[in-house]
């Protein structure tokens, strides 16, 4: 996993924290100096935070679970998409639903009236319906899609969430702490890191600090997936080599039960067709046998 720079940080503007009169108090540990009014983020804490989460994020990654990255401020939104797009992790980038942690069937049958929706389009029944219900459908679909586009393929709860600015997203943290779902966030100096499990403490405002931070979590859980795909493919591997000696086996197993059968079912063809044989040579014999005396005769005769 690639180590943080702390002159990345610097040079992303990771260090701007919120005026000194909107500070939290909890937020003491993380922060440096103040200059000009503004709070600055002691930026080693930083580093050591975001190799600390990122390591956690990939642990995760290997495990099979999901991390859902929730972002609705307007500067990180498309660093949101793009990035979790790329890790194929779900993202919400519009206004968090309501209940979507605490309440996730419903919006399960929310995402499968979205997969119908699709079906009906592709089976021909959407067309069957009239030019005002083809409308509305196309509407509900445009709705859906754009609040629930993102997380269709997550068929079960989040492993952990990836937050940026708790501030703002507090429902989304009430209902991951209702759960116990790690929480994993970029906190700046104006919020409290207590309600967060592994705090990145970083200006969450701009939007090259959101894009340097999110590179370094989405690299290492990039890793994370390799190293899980890497541990099937051996595994695979390992299991088709235990089991070749086991086929060998079973086929030599089954070749000599055919043989056997084989010879079971012959044996008493062999027996029935031998008296057959036996009549036959007689009666071939027969002829030659009364051919005989009548030659010796005709010999005498000649004489």
């Amino acid at each position: 996993m690639a180590l943080v720079e702390v002159k990345e940080l610097l040079d992303s503007g990771v260090h701007f924290g919120h005026l000194t009169r909107k500070w939290d108090p909890n937020m003491a540990p993380y922060i440096y100096m103040e200059r000009n009014g503004i709070h600055i983020i002691n930026l080693y804490k930083t580093a050591a935070k975001l190799e600390e989460a990122s390591e956690a994020l990939a642990k995760i990654a290997i495990s099979g679970r999901k991390i859902l990255f929730v972002a609705t401020k307007k500067q990180a939104k498309d660093i949101v998409s793009e990035k979790a797009g790329s890790v194929n992790m779900p993202y919400i980038t519009e206004r968090w639903p309501g209940g979507m942690l605490t309440n996730f069937v419903t919006i399960r049958k929310a995402v499968k009236k979205m997969a119908t929706i699709d079906r009906m389009k592709k089976d021909g029944t959407f067309l069957t319906l009239s030019k005002k219900e083809r409308l509305q459908v196309d509407r509900l679909k445009a709705k859906l899609e754009k609040n629930l586009g993102s997380i269709s393929e997550m068929t079960r709860l989040p492993g952990a969430l990836f937050v940026i600015d708790i501030k703002r997203e507090h429902i989304a943290i009430k209902e991951a702490q209702k759960l116990n779902i790690p929480i994993f966030a970029m906190v700046d100096t104006n919020s409290d890191p207590r309600q967060v499990d592994y705090v990145i403490p970083a200006n969450d405002d701009a939007s090259k600090s959101i894009e340097k931070i999110l590179t370094n979590v989405t690299e290492a859980i990039a890793e994370g997936l390799a190293t899980r795909k890497a541990e099937k493919e051996s595994k695979d591997a390992e299991k088709a080599a235990t089991e070749a000696p086991k086929k060998a086996e079973t086929t030599e197993a089954k070749v000599e039960t055919t043989e056997a059968k084989a010879e079971t079912t012959e044996a008493p063809k062999a027996k029935k067709a031998a008296p057959k044989k036996v009549a036959k040579a007689k009666k071939e014999a027969a002829p030659e046998a009364a051919e005989a005396p009548a030659a010796e005769e005709i010999a005498k005769e000649q004489k």
